[in-house]
């Protein structure tokens, strides 16, 4: 599922060849952007006419080079790599490479560039991934302009930035205690997860979407206290969640 392109974000001329674009002015090849610099950013989306729409938003705006785009989580690492830019716009669901794995990735290899998150999905399963891999920022595409600028320059600082929505949603993830027992259904989830069932399977075994899937696991993972579904399982063995005479067995 990709994102939907959104209607406020404004059109930008037509470009030629491959849209990489051209490296601006010289910056910092280290930490944050000096006071007054000019912020370079790779656009990560895709959706063409959204790329058009953030590349002309950014080009008629003075403090900023756009230094390239991409279409996917695997070849916005690649230009990250390559280009180096302060900031990368990055979008989560593509199929050419998911967001959080990029994002994942960058963090892995120690890149420099701040990785803000523009998207329009505001879900506990599509946000605490992506935090937990890195992202700087979060912010949903339907962000004002204004709140986009200064969301850039915010990341390009090394400073946290979150749409209104996303920090609800983190302050209740926070306040949500681990430890907290798994609801029948997520325990359902988690026998099925035991056994080695995809997050389709599941969907389909449950008659629930891959997407509510994933925000039990997400649930799971906060009530267990791990991080992924070997974790889970083990966790939920040694609590007696599950047992060889329960659901998941053999």
């Amino acid at each position: 599922m990709t994102d939907d392109a959104p209607d406020d974000v404004p059109g930008a001329p037509p470009r030629t060849g491959s849209g990489r674009g051209t490296p601006g002015p010289t910056r910092p090849t280290a930490g944050a952007p000096a006071a007054g610099a000019v912020i370079s950013l790779l656009i990560v989306d895709d959706h063409p006419v959204v790329r058009d729409g953030l590349r002309g938003m950014f080009e008629s705006a003075p403090g900023f080079s756009v230094l390239g785009e991409a279409s996917g989580g695997v070849e916005a690492v690649a230009l990250t790599a390559e280009l180096d830019p302060d900031v990368v716009l990055m979008d989560l669901r593509m199929p050419g490479g998911g967001g959080v794995d990029a994002i994942a990735e960058l963090t892995r290899r120690g890149a420099r560039a701040k990785v803000l998150v523009l998207t329009t999905w505001d879900s506990d399963s599509d946000t605490l991934p992506a935090i937990e891999a890195g992202a700087t920022g979060y912010l949903l595409k339907d962000a004002p302009r204004d709140e986009l600028f200064k969301g850039v320059h915010a990341a390009a600082e090394g400073r946290t930035v979150l749409s209104p929505a996303v920090a609800s949603r983190l302050v209740s993830a926070v306040r949500s205690p681990a430890g907290e027992p798994p609801s029948a259904r997520e325990r359902e989830v988690l026998a099925l997860v035991a056994r080695g069932t995809s997050n389709r399977e599941i969907a389909r075994e449950l008659f629930i979407s891959e997407a509510t899937v994933k925000t039990h696991l997400t649930h799971l993972y906060a009530k267990l206290g791990v991080n992924d579904r070997a974790a889970a399982v083990a966790r939920a063995y040694e609590r007696g969640i599950l047992g060889r005479s329960g659901p998941g067995a053999g």
